[in-house]
């Protein structure tokens, strides 16, 4: 899983027009839910908040707070809102979570290589492109690879075979598949 270091200071202000005046001033304000606690404000240098969004967004990220006069947070982005003409950050939630803790997460599959089938003129087709896991979010891969150079027409992969750190539990259906290759023209079955 994807591990980044945000710095962030506490805020006090709240409200439209002193939420304007900061986003004026190049800080983007957020929050922090969870954690049994009362939500956090925050505000973030906007420029480095966007280099580092644009980094990980919509992939699994443990985010760390450092969060100046207080604790350090581990969190994950929960919303991401943007102004729809000007394409700006205006607000970031994030939901502080437990590394302990198990969780289920979506990652991508990678499929690396060239089938022998699809080099034999066979057709590869994609049924799958992420599988859901269950464990501690640091044991989570950033995504699965699937090699599926040795597939010939015919042959296919299905979720149970794909690799996963001892510790995670695949809690797609195993027998599902991921990846198959089919005879030219072959019509694909219905899922």
């Amino acid at each position: 899983m994807y591990q980044v270091e945000i710095s962030a200071s506490v805020r006090n202000a709240s409200g439209k027009g002193p939420m304007r005046q900061l986003r004026m001033k190049g800080v983007t304000p957020a929050v922090v839910y969870g954690g049994g606690g009362e939500a956090l404000k925050l505000q973030l240098e906007t420029k480095s908040l966007m280099a580092k969004l644009l980094e990980f967004y919509r992939k699994n990220t443990v985010v760390t707070l450092k969060i100046d006069g207080a604790s350090d947070k581990c969190v994950m982005v929960g919303e991401v809102q943007t102004d729809p003409v000007r394409d700006t950050l205006i607000h970031v939630d994030f939901c502080e979570i437990d590394l302990q803790k198990k969780r289920v997460f979506t990652v991508p599959i990678v499929f690396n290589g060239t089938a022998k089938g699809v080099d034999l003129g066979g057709d590869m087709v994609i049924n799958h492109d992420k599988v859901v896991l269950e464990g501690v979010p640091l044991d989570i891969p950033d995504e699965c690879i699937v090699d599926v150079s040795p597939l010939g027409i015919g042959e296919n992969i299905k979720c149970g075979e794909i690799s996963v750190p001892a510790n995670v539990r695949m809690v797609t259906d195993s027998e599902a598949l991921a990846v198959s290759i089919l005879k030219p023209g072959q019509k694909v079955a219905a899922a």
